[in-house]
């Protein structure tokens, strides 16, 4: 259950808030085929199971990017927020890949919301995340992602 949130008053609560956990995800290949189409980045260690099966992962894997890109719909799953005229994803202070997510795992995504900054219009969360893949001892991504909401 996401937790729920309406304006920017209730929007300032939230420093220190952890978020939780959203339910598993499963990463398929036709995914990480669709994104190499997206991207053009069509390295056999994500598009060619074959191959990868002899590679260093001795699977195929999911891009990097591809992970960091679904922590915007699973954040949508640990917070909702409404009452308010705009979001902006402004950007990313810091991101890292510990480890690969196998085609075929499953992810699922942490966060705590580490500060609440008033700006011009609005307020910024800067939001700690890390992507989970399940049974493995590293996750896939960790990364601080900074939101702006606007009145």
């Amino acid at each position: 259950m996401p937790v729920r949130v309406s304006g920017l008053d209730e929007i300032r609560t939230l420093a220190g808030t952890d978020l939780g956990v959203t339910d598993w995800m499963e990463i398929t290949q036709d995914r990480v085929n669709t994104f190499a189409d997206a991207t053009d980045d069509h390295q056999w260690i994500h598009v060619d199971p074959v191959r990868a099966a002899e590679g260093p992962f001795k699977t195929a894997i999911a891009h990097g990017y591809l992970t960091m890109s679904l922590v915007i719909p699973l954040f949508g799953r640990l917070l909702q927020i409404e009452g308010i005229g705009m979001a902006i994803n402004y950007g990313l202070n810091k991101a890292r890949f510990p480890a690969p997510v196998p085609v075929g795992a499953r992810i699922r995504l942490a966060g705590k919301v580490v500060e609440v900054e008033e700006v011009r219009g609005g307020l910024q969360l800067t939001v700690d995340f890390a992507v989970e893949v399940e049974n493995a001892a590293k996750p896939a991504c960790v990364a601080q992602a900074v939101y702006r909401y606007l009145a």
